[in-house]
């Protein structure tokens, strides 16, 4: 009878203590989960700030590319035309030159209203809003842009968009601003499993040791790859010196599990 209560009060003692182990790893499996639901929730809000500062810098340039062509393309031509008919006042041979420049300004003024109205440029696709980029380096002579891409063509999720054509705005502005290129190459390729942007100039290049001791391109670089981390695309720039710069940018279509939501 007393082994029987003794091994009773045994049984009941690591009943007891299996309990409490249960409960406690309850309690610290739903902090846990608790901490990495909260630690989810913050990243989503970094994100949405991240696309929402994306956003304001592709306006804020769209705004400075307006400005200039209105006042140093777009103003020029018209008062080319003021002076054109001045002169066509005394030498009416000279009208045609005045319906030329006219005309041309007309053109300008279509281009530049895609970039004006903000309904033509939600309703473009990624490559089509790199073309407008192209176009306007051609027709601007800013430099000799070509882009090519395969038929395939896939719709991708539309902040991955907004995060992607920044990333390679910065790459443009880069280029006509500092490399000193006169080609710009962009090819864009839909693959079955990932969408794949490789753009090259034929600029002064860099030295790749120079992206620890530069800071303008470190950071820019840094900018870059960040950016992509967003939206978990790869970023990599290659450069030397008297070879121009090139970009490439690959960017999955699956979505990918963040490692909070794969820790729950």
């Amino acid at each position: 009878m007393e082994r029987q209560e003794t091994a009773i009060l045994i049984a009941s003692i690591i009943l007891v203590v299996i309990i409490v182990l249960m409960i406690a790893l309850f309690y610290i499996f739903q902090k846990r989960k608790n901490s990495l639901l909260l630690q989810q929730k913050e990243a989503e809000k970094k994100f949405e700030r991240a696309i929402a500062e994306t956003q304001i810098e592709i306006r804020e340039e769209t705004l400075r590319n307006i400005s200039w062509e209105l006042h140093d393309n777009i103003g020029q031509l018209l008062t080319l035309a003021k002076i054109q008919i001045d002169v066509a006042k005394g030498d009416p041979e000279r009208l045609p030159e005045v319906t030329e420049t006219i005309t041309k300004s007309l053109t300008e003024l279509r281009a530049l209203s895609k970039l004006i109205n903000p309904d033509a440029i939600k309703s473009l696709s990624l490559t089509e809003a790199i073309a407008l980029e192209v176009e306007r380096f051609n027709r601007l002579q800013f430099i000799e842009a070509t882009l090519s891409s395969n038929t395939e063509v896939r719709t991708l999720d539309d902040k991955a968009e907004i995060i992607i054509f920044r990333i390679l705005q910065e790459f443009f502005s880069n280029t006509i601003k500092h490399s000193k290129a006169s080609k710009l190459n962009v090819n864009v390729r839909y693959d079955q499993e990932k969408l794949v942007i490789h753009a090259k100039d034929d600029g002064v290049g860099f030295d790749k040791k120079d992206l620890k001791s530069s800071q303008n391109i470190g950071i820019g670089l840094c900018n870059m790859q960040n950016r992509g981390k967003l939206i978990n695309a790869k970023v990599s720039l290659d450069s030397a010196k008297g070879k121009g710069t090139a970009i490439t940018l690959t960017y999955y279509y699956k979505k990918l599990v963040t490692e909070e939501e794969d820790n729950l």
